[in-house]
């Protein structure tokens, strides 16, 4: 039987959606915060004791072309623009590798930024 005679694998916008959310966790979790101590946690736990929404994406499919919204919390002082950038890379990588899409357009939308600072200053003990 031939493969169009087949039929065809349709993947869920939704299912998208987590495949593109768990890029944008791998790629935040890569590098850490600058200003941060030396042997801080990554930027994405650099938040720890901070209340950190987790990468929220929603997706838009037609055909095999991916468009990617996606939502993140960043550690400040960093370097917004790369790791925004790294957010867009994983994603596409990601979404090509594992549902065959192409995804020509990831818009990162920085929803809060937590400092390093007021994090550290919030668990110390007042005297």
């Amino acid at each position: 039987m031939e493969a169009a005679e087949r039929g065809a694998t349709r993947i869920a916008d939704r299912v998208v959606a987590k495949i593109a959310s768990q890029a944008a966790r791998e790629a935040l979790s890569g590098a850490p915060a600058r200003g941060a101590p030396a042997g801080a946690p990554a930027t994405g736990a650099a938040t720890a004791g901070a209340e950190v929404s987790p990468p929220h994406a929603t997706v838009t499919v037609h055909d095999d072309v991916a468009r990617v919204r996606v939502a993140v919390e960043l550690a400040y002082p960093s370097d917004i623009g790369a790791q925004c950038g790294a957010v867009r890379r994983r994603i596409a990588e990601r979404v090509r590798a594992l549902a065959g899409m192409e995804v020509p357009e990831v818009a990162v939308s920085v929803e809060r930024l937590h400092s390093v600072h007021t994090v550290s200053a919030g668990r110390e003990r007042v005297r």
